[in-house]
């Protein structure tokens, strides 16, 4: 792609990461609309309960995690020998369909189904277009152009998510995923006039792209993502009751407390894919602490009103820190298969996404309160810490293995 100017470059990189915006969007907004979605939905359930229909809700949540989960893995497999461009456009044709699906399905079954559906091609295109990105960035830069097709998706939070949310506030949670229905249509024209014509990898074929799977590293890696990242989701997810019920805040206050969550996550991506290129094992370990210490002083401070927005900040920056650091590691231990290392980096956040949901659901409807996912989070980082640590030191091993 060395042809392209340099603002034909950019302005190709922005469309990308347009899609990361109304990625965005789509698995955001359901945090902050989470009681508004169980009220409607589940009416019943309301009336006798609104905190365990909350956290029934939830499997709105954990249903767009699983989608993400299946899809990924099985697009990266099917489309092998797709030229990117043209599978990062059928992609946003899907996405767009199966929000429309969701915003019109109606019953709580249905839309839950609709959103297992419009989030299968989540993974798939965070890994096509990081790709895309990253050749657009150049050698020795593939974390960072990973970091700006996930730019877009932190983004969403500072902005997108709270003027969404507030949309669905007041005109009806269906009104907002029409909308977001609206930016992947755009996307879909943004991408299909600026990213220039990309082929399929050189040697790609679907047997490739499997037999990453067969590598123990790669499922070491995707362990340390699903487990360690679940931290930041049992917090998250949960963020609307926490505004209301915990620190008293009305729920016009949830859209602030969402901008600032994605302030903190813009920050921690830009950061962490420089970190990552430079040093991708301290990028991963520091991200890994910084999640277990702002998840320990969320639980402890969001209560009151400073320490909810501090809070907020800190586990988005310290926990989406580690984005662009888990996406290098997973390419760079399935090299042959990057499609592949990358849409299981995409399983492994959503299983992180779906685990850290049922997790806090599951604590709060035990009557534990709804700090108590906030203590799960430091449980899960500590893990996922754990589990990138012995990924590394079977590096050194095999690597020592290796010179004897």
């Amino acid at each position: 792609m060395d042809h392209l100017t340099s603002r034909q470059r950019w302005v190709a990189l922005f469309s990308l990461a347009l899609g990361g915006v109304a990625i965005g969007l789509t698995e955001f907004v359901a945090m902050g609309l989470l009681p508004d979605m169980a009220r409607d939905l589940l009416p019943l359930g309301w009336a006798r309960s609104p905190e365990d229909t909350v956290a029934q809700a939830g499997w709105l949540i954990t249903a767009y995690a699983l989608g993400v989960v299946a899809g990924a893995p099985l697009i990266a497999v099917v489309s092998a020998r797709m030229p990117r461009k043209r599978l990062v456009l059928w992609l946003l044709v899907l996405f767009a369909g199966g929000t429309v699906a969701s915003a019109l399905a109606p019953t709580f079954g249905l839309v839950v189904a609709g959103r297992f559906v419009a989030a299968l091609p989540h993974g798939a295109y965070f890994g096509a277009a990081g790709l895309l990105a990253a050749s657009l960035m150049g050698p020795g830069r593939e974390a960072r152009g990973y970091a700006v097709v996930l730019g877009g998706l932190t983004l969403s939070n500072v902005a997108g998510v709270p003027l969404i949310t507030h949309l669905g506030q007041t005109a009806g949670w269906r009104v907002a995923y029409l909308v977001i229905a609206g930016a992947f249509v755009l996307t879909l024209l943004a991408v299909a006039v600026s990213v220039p014509d990309a082929p399929a990898a050189e040697g790609g074929s679907p047997m490739a792209e499997l037999r990453a799977l067969r590598r123990p590293q790669v499922w070491l890696v995707a362990a340390t993502a699903a487990v360690g990242f679940a931290g930041f989701f049992a917090v998250n997810s949960y963020i609307a009751p926490v505004t209301t019920e915990v620190t008293g805040l009305s729920s016009g206050a949830v859209p602030w407390v969402l901008a600032v969550f994605g302030l903190g996550m813009t920050v921690g991506n830009a950061l962490g894919g420089a970190f990552a290129d430079r040093d991708l094992r301290r990028a991963t370990v520091f991200g890994f602490a910084g999640m277990i210490v702002s998840c320990v002083l969320f639980a402890m401070t969001a209560s009151t009103v400073p320490g909810l927005f501090a809070g907020a900040f800190l586990v988005g920056a310290t926990s989406i820190f580690l984005g662009p650091a888990l996406q290098a590691r997973l390419i760079t231990v399935a090299p042959e298969a990057q499609l592949m290392g990358a849409a299981v980096n995409q399983s492994a956040m959503n299983v992180a996404n779906s685990l850290g949901a049922a997790l806090g659901g599951l604590v709060i409807s035990m009557g534990y309160g709804y700090l108590a996912p906030s203590w799960t989070g430091v449980i899960l980082a500590a893990a996922g810490l754990w589990l990138a640590v012995t990924g590394f030191a079977l590096d050194r091993v095999r690597a020592a293995a290796t010179l004897r």
